[in-house]
């Protein structure tokens, strides 16, 4: 994709690292600030004026990084969107933030601010975050690319005692002038990995290794390199995440999500009837309507298969997502059945259930 140059003080960037929060020492998370004050590092090395860096920072305890910065806390940071980008007159902007995240029930993703509380959830929504910078109310900025480095886990798998506490942004009206790239350290519904002791997060080490010279550089290659280096340590079974990749741009719209497991498209393809056939088995049973009872369902299965599982809150859609999940594990759907007529011993819809299962098994057999 061509693209015109952005010389280093053309651009402006929002970095933020957090790595203590409110909540507590168990949402301590030794890394991020580290991982953004190495970012700052190749800004400057690239160029970029200091005084076009905005650096956030909620360091751990004892690892104070002996150069300025802001708060990490929500206001600060809603402040950063809301004020102190749409202000300035640059040409391209870094979003480059790390600490905990998380996915809510409408597939938009929080990023926890320092000032998080187990009952005051403190956020970014980063959807809404998104809206305001390619708004009217962000009249530069054409060229946007975010590094987020944070897990993309279900909100309600974590069972916290109260909502998340987001909100929307103010934004201007919808126009057609802004290209944004956003690179994901995990999938959805997986954690970003992290290496409490060289204090560093996985993706972000890894990003930080493949950055070229280019202060502003192609997307498409970086994050194909990423991707790659990812890959081989997921061969190793040093880690579970995939990285995403989402670029939209006037005309042009990408998305480049989880790679499939081997065979897996070819599988689905040929269990098309029996998929919709078990689908509908496991509707029959009542609790598949509600979405407490199947949360607890969910929570009877292996919770490696969980991790990685979509949610979704219309039922039809969210049992799918369990059935695709479950049946990439050997004996998968069986757990599923276990699960299920636990909950519901009802004899005739445990036949129709056991047949769709052995019918679905047949169909997509490798």
């Amino acid at each position: 994709m061509n693209r015109e140059a952005v010389r280093p003080d053309q651009m402006f960037a929002l970095v933020v690292g957090i790595e203590r929060y409110a909540a507590g020492e168990d949402w301590d998370l030794p890394g991020p600030a580290r991982d953004a004050l190495r970012f700052c590092d190749w800004l400057r090395a690239r160029g970029v004026p200091e005084s076009n860096i905005q650096l956030h920072l909620s360091p751990l305890p004892g690892t104070a990084p002996g150069v300025p910065f802001r708060s990490a806390d929500h206001d600060c940071l809603r402040r950063a969107f809301v004020e102190d980008i749409p202000r300035r007159s640059d040409k391209a902007l870094w979003v480059w933030w790390g600490g905990h995240g998380v996915l809510d029930v409408n597939e938009s993703m929080a990023l926890y601010a320092s000032d998080a509380t187990l009952t005051d959830r403190r956020a970014i929504d980063v959807e809404s975050a998104l809206t305001r910078l390619r708004s009217d109310a962000t009249p530069c900025h054409a060229r946007q690319m975010w590094l987020i480095d944070a897990c993309r886990t279900f909100d309600e798998l974590h069972r916290f005692p109260q909502s998340l506490s987001v909100e929307r942004l103010p934004t201007g009206a919808r126009i057609l002038a802004h290209e944004q790239t956003l690179m994901f350290a995990a999938g959805r519904g997986q954690r970003a990995g992290n290496d409490p002791r060289r204090r560093l997060g996985l993706f972000s080490d890894i990003v930080l290794g493949e950055l070229s010279d280019d202060p502003l550089p192609d997307p498409l290659p970086l994050f194909e390199a990423v991707k790659a280096k990812l890959a081989a340590l997921r061969a190793a079974g040093s880690t579970d995440q995939i990285p995403g990749l989402r670029l939209e741009t006037p005309g042009h719209s990408e998305r480049l999500p989880a790679v499939p497991l081997p065979g897996r498209a070819q599988r689905e393809r040929a269990s098309g009837a029996p998929m919709a056939g078990l689908v509908a088995a496991l509707l029959a049973y009542p609790l598949m309507k509600d979405r407490d009872e199947r949360q607890g369902l969910v929570n009877e299965l292996p919770p490696a298969v969980v991790a990685r599982m979509p949610r979704h809150p219309t039922p039809r859609v969210d049992v799918i997502g369990i059935v695709r999940s479950i049946a990439e594990r050997p004996g998968g759907l069986w757990k599923l059945f276990d699960a299920v007529t636990l909950f519901d011993d009802d004899p005739d819809r445990a036949r129709e259930l056991r047949r769709r299962m052995e019918d679905f098994e047949a169909a997509t057999e490798p």
